[in-house]
């Protein structure tokens, strides 16, 4: 079992798949893009079942597989379908932005993919545009409804950004009316691929809670799940549920079961913080397994206790999510 100092269970892997990206959101990276790393930077798809095996032997229970944008990757479904049946994987689930993904949505369903998280920060055609300079709100919309008619669980991921979405806030709740979906508002964060483009925070998690109220007064908290980044309500009537999730604020840090992989095998024990370990190093040098595995609970083991610890200590605040894994 993965324990850090503070004596929380570390059993859930975000593993990165690509750092590569179709859109170009701005608050992300910028519009040129990145220096994108090359394939023998990249992790191969072995090395990562291989890192994922051992880690589940560790103690890891989930993996979300994230990027970049993970259907960008060649290859991708068969990784997939091969990562969903090791043992020891109880919850399999991955993020995407959609603009690939509907062909694939009859496959995540037979491989057992648990839920979705779809990005999604607005439902207006230009303001999508502006946001992600391209014009492919369509595609993801299919890619959601794919989803729905396919029974898997989404949930949709939107950021707030003032002068960018706001307006978005309640027509992106309504579609919790009908629709089964979890709907979560993200306060923005500084992982754009340079300086940040706020010096402070316009929208924190009251303010987005206290917009939702305006039209929707008997909206109630519900019970949050273990180690839940949002804070969840649920709108009388209403199928789906509504989330806030703190990432600036990081008030829910204090609970937090996760590590990530980067595209290029760094491992991170926050999001805020440095890299504490390459793992893809350690697997191309051969090194033995027991020692990897020891190098592995000796870097988790001092996880921080949360995002502002990770922060202060940090070096690369300003990079893009993308390089991170989302």
């Amino acid at each position: 079992m993965l324990v850090d100092r503070h004596g929380r269970k570390i059993n859930y892997l975000r593993l990165a798949v690509t750092d590569r990206c179709n859109l170009r959101c701005f608050y992300c990276m910028p519009e040129q893009g990145l220096d994108w790393l090359s394939r023998s930077e990249l992790m191969s798809y072995e090395e990562m079942l291989h890192i994922s095996q051992v880690m589940l032997h560790m103690g890891i229970e989930k993996i979300r597989i994230t990027g970049g944008e993970p259907f960008v990757r060649k290859d991708f479904m068969p990784f997939l379908s091969k990562l969903s049946q090791l043992q020891g994987l109880q919850q399999l689930t991955l993020t995407t932005n959609g603009v690939l993904t509907a062909p694939f949505v009859p496959e995540l369903k037979k491989i057992g993919i648990h839920s979705v998280n779809l990005s999604l920060d607005t439902l207006d055609p230009n303001r999508f545009f502006a946001i992600t300079r391209r014009d492919v709100l369509p595609s993801v919309l299919e890619t959601l409804e794919a989803l729905l008619q396919h029974g898997i669980e989404v949930k949709i991921n939107a950021v707030v950004m003032e002068g960018k979405n706001t307006e978005d806030i309640l027509p992106l709740v309504e579609l919790t009316k009908s629709h089964p979906v979890s709907v979560r508002f993200i306060e923005e964060m500084p992982f754009n691929g340079g300086e940040s483009h706020y010096t402070s925070l316009a929208w924190d998690h009251f303010r987005i809670l206290e917009k939702i109220k305006e039209q929707y007064p008997a909206i109630t908290k519900t019970i949050d799940p273990p180690h839940s980044t949002s804070y969840n309500y649920q709108i009388p009537g209403h199928k789906g549920s509504v989330g806030i999730i703190a990432a600036y604020t990081r008030s829910f840090c204090g609970t937090c079961n996760r590590i990530r992989l980067t595209p290029q095998g760094e491992l991170k024990t926050c999001l805020y913080g440095d890299s504490v370990l390459n793992v893809k190093d350690l697997m191309r040098s051969g090194m033995p397994l027991q020692q990897l595995q020891l190098a592995l609970s000796q870097a988790i083991s001092l996880k921080e206790k949360d995002g502002w610890e990770a922060e202060k200590n940090s070096q690369s605040l300003h990079t893009s999510m993308a390089s991170i894994g989302g």
